[in-house]
């Protein structure tokens, strides 16, 4: 069964661009596309889509408040950011409102179909340079809050591993454990931090562990 995927764009040629590569590519298909956030809306829901591309810098509503929006009305969506933006404030925003994958729109369309599979999948693509200011941005591994102190070291190991975007299968080979122990670990680690996806964990490991400096950078 083909991969389902909505495009969100304002820029009608890249709009175009991504559609025909989508509808190009065996196992994929482009249900719908947009040119802004207010039309996505709209429109995504009649379609369920597998995976959105949402753009950031959307005309009116940005891509970020889109994702918010709708991620509570298609919580089988996966969200992947396709941006120009490196910097690590529109990461976690995009991340705690509901995207799974952060790629530039520059990555190369093999990159771009592999990343579309692996979200489908259970998994977080994000582009190498992202990935590095991700895990640069982390403190360590987990932090002082409540909430963090209650992870055991395992499960703060899993939390860890799945904000780097290993996929269930890697994150059980790399720890040597069993697949079915890993689902364990990441029920016990949304039970105490109290979320229900693997999204919002993430989102919640990546917020609070953001360096002060960084913070205290913020306007």
């Amino acid at each position: 069964m083909s991969i389902s995927v909505s495009i969100v764009e304002d820029d009608a040629r890249v709009r175009a661009s991504l559609a025909r590569l989508i509808d190009s590519a065996p196992g994929f298909r482009c249900v719908s596309n947009h040119s802004s956030a207010e039309d996505a809306l709209k429109e995504i829901p009649k379609f369920k889509p597998d995976v959105v591309l949402m753009d950031i810098n959307l005309p009116g509503i940005n891509g970020v408040e889109c994702a918010r929006q709708l991620k509570p009305q298609l919580p089988a969506t996966q969200i992947i950011m396709l941006t120009v933006y490196q910097n690590t404030e529109h990461i976690f925003n995009a991340l705690a409102a509901g995207a799974t994958g952060y790629m530039l729109k520059q990555t190369p369309p093999v990159e771009l179909l592999a990343a579309i599979k692996e979200v489908n999948a259970g998994g977080s693509p994000m582009s190498g340079h992202i990935a590095r200011k991700i895990v640069q941005s982390f403190q360590q591994p987990v932090n002082d809050s409540p909430e963090a102190q209650s992870l055991s070291p395992r499960e703060a190991e899993v939390l860890d591993l799945l904000a780097k975007g290993f996929l269930y299968k890697e994150i059980a080979e790399s720890m040597k454990v069993t697949y079915a122990t890993v689902h364990t670990h990441i029920r016990h680690i949304y039970e105490k931090l109290h979320v229900r996806s693997r999204t919002e964990a993430v989102a919640k490991h990546l917020n609070q562990n953001r360096p002060r400096r960084e913070l205290a950078a913020q306007p």
